[in-house]
């Protein structure tokens, strides 16, 4: 199958400290870890990994960092010619303090004015789409011409374009920051009948299948006509980084190979799980025999 991922590309530099840095003291960190970020990036960067037939389209400099996430994808594989290196935008760089000792991360970005189109069409095929509301203008060209593909959008972040691209693919996966600024009202995992009726909100507006992510504890979605809180993997996480877009580009493999909705959601899980365990978003990317072999969930 050919998939086209369509979103933000960023270079990542993270520092794992034993815990978070107090202010005004000085630090010698003894690493730091240099990889390619972003959550379409990610999970396109995944589905390459995976052996799957896939185009990255983005926009970044005609500068080192630019450079560098190219080689990236094509390290494994991927097809970038349509990753636009532009002169006068600057490749966005992410700073991260990864807390070891609790897993969270402490994220400090530069970004550049988004670009809305490339400046050349992507005039491709695709089997299978995942898109991140960056670049939405292309994203949405994308989209009305491959109607009949599978595709996925990751809902990070609440704006118009977000709420067009949401009506035209197959599976909204959004995050519980997403669904709250939607619906104006505080996700409580314990007061199941709000659940219903945020999750019920967004069906009815986007008229299309969608899962809300709950982070560590798990994901909600329907499942056979029924409401289903499906729970993820309990691990001891060193950084979360990346997670959730390793999560959505696990979500669009299994999703795109003909397991089910629960299936997929369970097996992107685990992924996501596996990967906080490491340090680094696409360096902590397991393999697919990895989250295979992880239990017996198939």
């Amino acid at each position: 199958m050919k998939v086209i991922c369509i979103g933000h590309s960023t270079y990542d530099i993270t520092i794992p400290m034993d815990e978070y840095p107090e202010e005004n003291v000085k630090y010698r960190i003894k690493e730091k870890i240099e990889c390619g970020g972003g959550p379409a990036s990610n999970g396109g960067y995944l589905l390459s990994k995976w052996g799957m037939d896939t185009t990255m389209v983005s926009v970044v400099g005609n500068d080192y960092y630019g450079d560098k996430i190219i080689e990236e994808f094509k390290s494994i594989g991927a097809n970038t010619d349509y990753i636009e290196q532009r002169e006068g935008h600057v490749t966005t760089n992410s700073y991260i303090v990864a807390n070891k000792k609790n897993g969270s991360r402490t994220i400090l970005s530069f970004k550049a004015d988004p670009i809305r189109k490339l400046s050349k069409n992507v005039d491709l095929s695709a089997d299978v789409i995942l898109v991140d509301g960056e670049h939405p203008e292309t994203a949405l060209e994308i989209l009305n011409n491959n109607v009949s593909a599978i595709s996925v959008l990751d809902a990070g972040r609440l704006n118009d374009d977000t709420r067009e691209i949401g009506k035209r693919v197959t599976y909204v996966v959004c995050s519980h920051e997403f669904a709250e600024e939607f619906t104006g009202c505080k996700i409580d995992i314990n007061n199941r009948e709000e659940l219903i009726r945020i999750y019920d909100e967004l069906k009815k507006y986007f008229q299309t299948n969608i899962i809300i992510t709950l982070e560590a504890n798990g994901s909600f979605t329907v499942i056979d006509g029924e409401y289903e809180l499906i729970p993820t993997k309990r691990v001891n996480a060193v950084d979360s980084t990346g997670a959730g877009d390793i999560f959505h580009g696990a979500f669009t493999y299994f999703i795109a190979n003909g397991y089910s909705l629960k299936q997929a959601i369970q097996l992107a899980s685990v992924t996501s799980a596996i990967s906080v365990t490491r340090v680094g978003s696409r360096l902590s990317i397991p393999t697919l025999r990895e989250v295979l072999d992880y239990d017996n969930i198939i």
